[in-house]
Formats: C-alpha cells, sequence, structure tokens
C-alpha cells in the first residue's frame, strides 16, 4: 500500500486517525493467547520484575499500569519498592539477584531516578537478555547493525513502527522519512527502524536549518521533540503519515477557565487536515508502548526456553 498525496489545489480529505488503544488491545490479546501456550506446553510463565525508587507520583501510576498489564496478559510480575534515599550499591545488588532469577525474563527500572543514582550505570546493569526496555547498549548495537532476532526493540519505536506498516505495508522503499528528536529513547532507534525498512531517513534536531522545510518533504514524520504542537499543517506533506510521540501537559483556556491539557509535538487540529493519517495524544503511540513491553517479555520468555522469538 502506498500514499495517496492529495494533489495541490484540491480541497484536502481529513486524515485517517490512528487508534493507538485499539492496536495496542489487539497485540495483548494475541500475547495473552501466546502466554497461555507457553504455559500449556512449556511450563513458562514469563515473568516481569519493576523496581521503583521513591515516591514519584507519575512514576507510581506508570509502574501501576504496567503492572495491570502483565498482570492482564498472566504473566508474573514482581514489583521492588525501594526508599528514595538507597545507596545505589544496594540497588546493583538487588539487580543481580533478579538477573540471575530464572522466573523473572524481563527487568525495569522505572526512571527518573533520584540524584544520587547513576542512571546509566543502574540501567546498565540489567543483563541484555532481560533488558526488555531495550535500552542496554547491547541491544542498541543489535539494533543498529540490523540484528534484532534475540535482541530487544525499545519499546516506544517498536509500537510506532507497527503503525506505520500498519499504513504503508513493511516496505518503505522509495519514501522519505523525517525523525524530529534525537534522543536515545526514539529518535537514533526510530532512524534505524526506518533504515531497515529502506526508507530514506533524516534526522533533524535543534540546530537543523529550515525544519518545516525539511519535514515538508517526508512521507512520514515521527514528532519527538518535546515542545507542544510545534509541528504546524503547513509544515506537513499532503498525505504523509504522521506519529506524534510527543506528551506534553499545557495550560488552555475551556469554557473561560484554565485547564490542565495533553498535547504532542504535532498541531493535531492542523495536521488532521493535511496528513493522510495521524496518531493522537493521548490515545496514539502511548497504549502500544506498554503493550510492547509485554511483547518484548514474552519473547524473552521464549528465548530463555530456547524457542523462536
Amino acid at each position: 500500500m502506498r500514499l495517496a498525496f492529495t494533489p495541490q489545489g484540491t480541497t484536502p480529505m481529513t486524515a485517517k486517525r490512528i487508534d493507538g488503544k485499539a492496536k495496542a488491545e489487539q497485540l495483548a490479546e494475541s500475547i495473552t493467547a501466546q502466554t497461555a501456550t507457553l504455559v500449556a506446553e512449556h511450563g513458562i510463565k514469563p515473568g516481569l520484575a519493576v523496581v521503583i525508587i521513591g515516591e514519584d507520583p507519575a512514576s507510581q501510576v506508570y509502574v501501576r499500569t504496567k503492572t495491570r498489564r502483565a498482570e492482564a496478559c498472566g504473566f508474573h510480575s514482581v514489583q521492588h519498592s525501594l526508599p528514595e534515599d538507597v545507596a545505589q550499591d544496594d540497588v546493583l545488588r538487588l539487580i543481580d539477584e533478579i538477573n540471575n532469577d530464572d522466573a523473572i525474563h524481563g527487568i525495569l527500572v522505572q526512571l527518573p531516578l533520584p540524584e544520587h543514582l547513576d542512571e546509566q550505570t543502574i540501567t546498565q546493569s540489567i543483563s541484555p537478555a532481560k533488558h526488555v526496555d531495550g535500552f542496554h547498549f547491547v541491544n542498541i548495537g543489535k539494533l543498529t547493525a540490523g540484528h534484532t532476532e534475540d535482541a530487544f526493540v525499545p519499546c516506544t519505536p517498536a509500537g510506532c513502527i507497527l503503525r506505520i506498516e500498519d499504513e504503508l505495508g513493511p516496505d518503505f522503499s522509495g519514501l522519505s522519512a523525517v525523525v524530529v528528536g534525537r534522543s536515545n529513547i526514539v529518535g537514533k532507534p526510530m532512524a534505524a527502524l526506518l533504515l531497515q525498512r529502506h526508507a530514506t531517513v533524516t534526522v533533524c534536531h535543534s540546530r537543523t536549518p529550515d525544519l518545516p522545510g525539511v519535514v515538508r518533504g517526508a512521507d512520514i514524520v515521527i514528532a519527538a521533540v518535546g515542545r507542544p504542537d510545534m509541528i504546524k499543517g503547513d509544515w506537513l506533506k499532503p498525505g504523509a503519515v504522521v506519529i506524534d510521540v510527543g506528551i506534553n501537559r499545557v495550560e488552555k483556556e475551556v469554557d473561560g477557565e484554565m485547564k490542565s491539557k495533553l498535547t504532542g509535538d504535532v498541531h493535531y487540529d492542523e495536521a488532521i487536515e493535511v496528513a493522510g493519517a495521524v496518531t493522537p495524544v493521548p490515545g496514539g503511540v502511548g497504549p502500544m508502548t506498554i503493550t510492547m513491553l509485554m511483547f518484548n517479555t514474552l519473547r524473552s520468555a521464549r528465548l530463555s526456553a530456547g524457542l523462536e522469538a
């Protein structure tokens, strides 16, 4: 399937709204069914351990959401809650214990960490075979080299690429992709995934000249820069597929009152009049991220048993 572009001078069609919630639920059903089969045929129950440090309210919400999803998929779910002032050596000791626990196939350390803890030291201490977030240097190296058979792709980019494939098919040959943002979490792994599918990829950032002009030439746009409503409708090529990874909380006036609202990096109301398909915020990318974490945990459990992932 290829994009059907709206010729200049014609009335644009309203873009398709890419529903992340529906896709996430569909994938979760498949993961649950595969988990039941793995338990019945091999006696292996995927195990996910989450380490949370401190009492950050947002982190508590994220962990509860991940735990509920893991349990709904039929996983063995464990949460390790540590105090805000925990010593780094104690965190590393706990991770080492979980690394050697055969009942656990995926380990997640909830970020952000307290300032006295070194994020890189702690996250890289997780075994690459259990680092289901996909950010271990070994997994990143395999992704960059195109060897993902036994590696884990970072969850947000993995979810994004599935949504793009739903619109365009698995081969992006002849298409131009622009990734706005060069973070290790989204931008860089997203570029690697797009290259593997034969897109011509440009990565943009704060020092890119004429950013609107660069974006305007893209058939695929990934917005992951953390600036609310930055990408306007007139930045977009008619018919483009637009994936908005940004999630920003802003104050907006509603019925004469200032209320807090979540918005993405793309001006959705403008984009939907130009693009071929666009993800909303919330409800676009977010639900897929948690589901891909479950997918990676299931893959890890299968790999640990010598089964194809």
